[in-house]
């Protein structure tokens, strides 16, 4: 007789390996030959660590001064990992999980993933690794153009490969303590930086589908969806920012016409999850600034290297409340329909959402003083794995630090957590009569 053995929930393997991720980062960039200054604390260790993994980019140190090439790498490498891991990870728990491949009507993340088997899961694996590697590839070399003419050959490659790294993985950590902003005119880095931002964000099922489609026609709604909705953001983001910080000397009001616009596309890019800024953050207008912090609970798409409530979500959730206004009982997108059950996902993942940051946010103002909208921006940044701070990382103490820290950590791993629950559905074996409650 066989013993029954007792395998750990799939969500709390998911924590389990985040965590020890970052312990591993923790316990790296403790060692004496990772950082250039005489003692780094297990707060700013585990900090940074943390920020890495959950490719957030807020900082309590500078990263290309504070740590030697060993300690920058270990940050590559845990960005790497933890950009990746959302979709890596998860092939793995399927495979410890021993789950039958192809016909399971339950796989999980299958729904996340936009996948029919685990077969196609794993193919969708290879296609991302393929997709990584090229992308970031081809990103360093480009920005090499820019950096090894400023920097010299070594310093120069690394600077291009770092960037290119923290780039795609939407994780914001840069190398320069004013982040890109001595290049906010530089045509390539305003150009490139931004597409590898947009490519990560897009997500893996969107690129594979285009990759094996090619044909509008034949996309997947959700392709499609984040599609129109990532470049109607861009767009109006775009011109938003530009129209309020146009004269505004603290941020565009120095530059010319197209500096202005080039700068406006690299904040709309970075805004929703990368964190890189061309200009100054915290000489941003209010209301600049709430667009931000809308920009980055948007976030980017399902499967990326992205955070935030993700762009499908809105999407679903502007389509249900017009559907409403119209008196309709069904939401159609695209000549498809939106079953009630992705409705009820869509509003539980933004309740939950909208929950955790009010909360968070109520926990900072507790035990840290400073402005209201320095501390929104910088719990909604955290939530979102974002990265952009209007300046304040670095005055948080300790407790400070650690509900951050517990804040990236949920960002990251809270919304396919969650998504891991709501994918266990469960038979209702009792049906009550309906009621009629008065709303609004």
């Amino acid at each position: 007789m066989k013993k029954r053995v007792t395998l750990l929930p799939p969500p709390l393997v998911l924590v389990m390996l985040y965590g020890a991720l970052i312990v591993i980062g923790t316990l790296a960039l403790k060692l004496p030959f990772a950082t250039s200054l005489d003692h780094v604390s297990w707060s700013d260790a585990s900090f940074t660590a943390t920020s890495a993994v959950t490719v957030t980019g807020l900082a309590v140190l500078d990263t290309g001064s504070d740590f030697t090439l060993f300690g920058q790498i270990v940050i590559a490498c845990l960005i790497q990992l933890g950009g990746l891991g959302l979709m890596t990870f998860a092939v793995l728990i399927l495979t410890m999980l021993g789950l039958p491949l192809g016909f399971s009507p339950n796989l999980y993340l299958r729904e996340d993933l936009n996948q029919t088997s685990a077969t196609d899961l794993l193919a969708l694996t290879k296609i991302i690794l393929r997709l990584v590697l090229f992308c970031e590839l081809v990103g360093a070399v480009l920005l090499a153009l820019v950096f090894v003419p400023d920097f010299g050959w070594w310093q120069g490659a690394w600077a291009a490969l770092f960037h290119a790294i923290s780039a795609f993985n939407n994780a914001g950590f840069s190398l320069f303590s004013d982040s890109l902003s001595r290049w906010v005119s530089d045509p390539i880095i305003t150009i490139t930086v931004p597409l590898l931002f947009i490519v990560g964000g897009l997500g893996f099922t969107v690129i594979s589908d285009l990759w094996k489609t090619r044909e509008w026609r034949r996309f997947s709604l959700h392709t499609k969806l984040m599609l129109v909705g990532t470049l109607l953001l861009l767009v109006t983001s775009t011109f938003a920012i530009a129209a309020l910080e146009w004269n505004n000397p603290a941020t565009l009001g120095g530059l010319d016409w197209m500096g202005k616009l080039g700068a406006s596309w690299f904040q709309a890019a970075s805004t929703r999850t990368a964190g890189f800024n061309s200009i100054d953050i915290g000489g941003l207008e209010d209301s600049t600034s709430l667009i931000f912090i809308i920009l980055m609970i948007i976030g980017a798409g399902s499967t990326s290297t992205g955070g935030g409530i993700k762009v499908t979500t809105f999407i679903v959730l502007v389509a249900a409340t017009f559907t409403f206004f119209r008196r309709q009982t069904e939401v159609d997108l695209f000549g498809r329909r939106i079953g009630a059950e992705q409705v009820m996902k869509v509003l539980a993942l933004t309740m939950v959402t909208l929950a955790l940051i009010l909360v968070s946010l109520f926990v900072m103002l507790l035990f840290h003083e400073g402005e209201f909208l320095d501390l929104v921006f910088e719990t909604v940044s955290a939530f979102g794995t974002v990265g952009l701070s209007r300046g304040v990382t670095g005055e948080f103490d300790d407790i400070g630090r650690v509900v951050i820290m517990l804040i990236m950590f949920v960002g990251r791993v809270g919304p396919l957590t969650i998504g891991f629950m709501l994918a266990a559905q469960r038979q209702k074996r009792i049906s009550y009569p309906s009621g009629t409650i008065y709303l609004g």
